[in-house]
């Protein structure tokens, strides 16, 4: 089944599905994505999703009275929701990585809903080392680097132990998502780009994984059909193109229209410099992110790339378009 930007090889006419965190780009478009493949869809955020055709609640995950709410008639929860940023303090995040998943989970088992795709980060298992060809090792939170890895590893261990028969949780991990209007990676590197604030570590030489957003929309929809018969796993969700991490900066920046970054900075430098920086940035206070942290840094010299024959085998699915169509279409999209 097509719609005018996804396609979607399943029927969902008869399903009942709510996506929490659908005003971002990724969850309007997995929300679209179900609505024009038949489901009823209900959508909850803080604010309004822009959407046609769905049920809204406006809401946060860590209300119980909002999640109670939400999931009335539900057979599907796709779990969103979450902060996501590289600085900031640790409570901002547990209260919605951890509580906000504990509170739906919570909402969604009394109200009988049967699925839970739960959508996580690789960063929950990346402890700052390289990642050559992996699978999908198992989150802690002890070892996952910064607040944002460590909570999505801690909300992705309580729906793991939610698993069963009865409610069959699947865990999918998009890896360094980028493609027209994602504000997380996308335009951060387009703005950075522009005003020559975008350093590239080492040279940019580490290998990456990447996953157009396209990709990653059409991959969550088919994880609702899959949990039926595979559920109690997590599974990293990339295009399967490993590229420098530097080639991949530049190439999206140039399809923005920004021009190639320059800058090169020793790594060592650039993670003692953003443990510093981190130490000191008020983001609240500023309104923007801090520069690098020590984090980023990591993943932006660190090769992290992984084995996809498990997620495409439990999935059935395969990226449809590729990093050059991605290039293609961001350029499009941008230079529109």
């Amino acid at each position: 089944m097509t719609s005018s930007m996804y396609w979607v090889p399943h029927d969902f006419t008869g399903y009942n599905i709510l996506v929490t965190g659908a005003s971002g780009v990724l969850g309007s478009g997995v929300a679209q994505a179900l609505r024009d493949a038949g489901a009823d869809v209900t959508v909850l955020q803080r604010s309004a999703s822009g959407l046609e055709g769905v049920r809204e609640i406006q809401g946060t995950v860590t209300d119980p009275a909002t999640a109670h709410r939400a999931v009335q008639g539900i057979d599907t929860v796709v779990h969103i929701a979450a902060k996501v940023s590289v600085s900031g303090p640790l409570k901002d995040y547990e209260h919605v990585n951890v509580e906000g998943t504990r509170t739906m989970l919570t909402a969604a088992q009394e109200a009988g809903v049967s699925r839970w795709i739960h959508i996580s980060s690789p960063s929950v298992a990346h402890s700052g080392s390289s990642i050559i060809g992996a699978d999908a090792d198992p989150a802690d939170p002890d070892t996952a680097r910064g607040n944002y890895a460590a909570t999505k590893a801690a909300g992705e261990l309580l729906a793991l132990a939610a698993d069963s028969t009865e409610f069959r949780v699947l865990v999918l991990r998009p890896h360094l998502m980028w493609g027209p209007g994602d504000t997380q990676l996308t335009e951060r590197i387009i703005d950075r780009a522009r005003r020559n604030r975008l350093p590239l570590l080492d040279g940019g030489t580490a290998l990456v994984d990447t996953l157009f957003l396209a990709n990653a929309v059409e991959a969550i929809v088919t994880a609702v059909h899959a949990a039926d018969t595979t559920h109690g796993e997590a599974l990293v969700l990339t295009n399967g193109q490993p590229r420098p991490i530097g080639e991949m900066i530049r190439r999206i920046a140039v399809a923005g229209g920004a021009k190639e970054p320059v800058l090169d900075l020793p790594s060592g430098l650039a993670k003692t410099a953003g443990s510093i920086i981190e130490s000191l940035w008020d983001a609240e206070t500023r309104g923007d992110e801090p520069p690098i942290t020590r984090f980023l840094a990591e993943q932006m010299s660190t090769a992290h790339w992984f084995d996809q024959r498990r997620t495409q085998q439990v999935l059935q699915w395969k990226p449809r378009i590729s990093l050059e169509e991605g290039f293609q279409l961001t350029q499009q999209y941008y230079g529109a």
